[in-house]
């Protein structure tokens, strides 16, 4: 069973090809370029929707994995969340939605203040579907620093460390990442599946 990533995030499908050591290809690759609305009200549904359509595509030699992540912020009543990837609009770079939340940790009067990400990752094939999810906690902070990583990553200090996501190695960063941590129970399953 060939595994495919519905991804088009150039980062994301970086991070899955680190994680993975089984040979993962995007869903661009097989189909092309096409946009996956996606318009459910949670990290979960939003991962089923992109990994359901991009199955119904392909059919059944094939096992579909798909992420729906971002960041959520506490005093932001969990902002961006969902909507992590366009917060500042649609079309927006990385940077923009970086520095409008940049910008409203400043306008709530803060130089840092507690935050998580969140990934949920859907796997879907003949076989059923499957979601898992995991949480990276830290603190956010009114400003970008580090170069490495993408999206909130020049901001995000993840717990224990004093460091942001932009400053710290990318080996660090997969060793605790939501999108690791979900990855690590999805592992299994995924193992399972292609197995069958």
């Amino acid at each position: 069973m060939k595994l495919v990533l519905a991804t088009g995030n150039k980062g994301k499908l970086r991070e899955f090809k680190q994680m993975c050591k089984d040979e993962v290809v995007p869903f661009s690759d097989l189909l092309g370029e096409f946009e996956i609305v996606e318009d459910g009200d949670t990290f979960a549904a939003n991962a089923r929707i992109k990994a359901h359509t991009i199955y119904e595509k392909l059919g059944e030699e094939y096992l579909v994995i798909a992420d729906d992540s971002g960041i959520s912020l506490p005093i932001l009543d969990g902002a961006p969340g969902i909507y992590s990837a366009r917060y500042a609009g649609e079309g927006v770079t990385d940077k923009e939605n970086l520095y409008k939340l940049i910008e409203a940790v400043k306008e709530k009067g803060l130089k840092s203040t507690p935050a998580y990400y969140t990934a949920a990752i859907a796997i879907v094939s003949k076989y059923g579907e499957y979601v898992v999810h995991g949480w990276m906690h830290g603190d956010v902070i009114d400003e970008a620093r580090g170069e490495k990583g993408f999206g909130y990553d020049p901001m995000f200090i993840p717990a224990g460390f004093d460091k942001t996501l932009g400053e710290l190695d990318e080996d660090v960063k997969s060793g605790i990442s939501h999108r690791a941590k979900a990855l690590a129970l999805a592992k299994p399953i995924i193992g399972m599946l292609k197995s069958k």
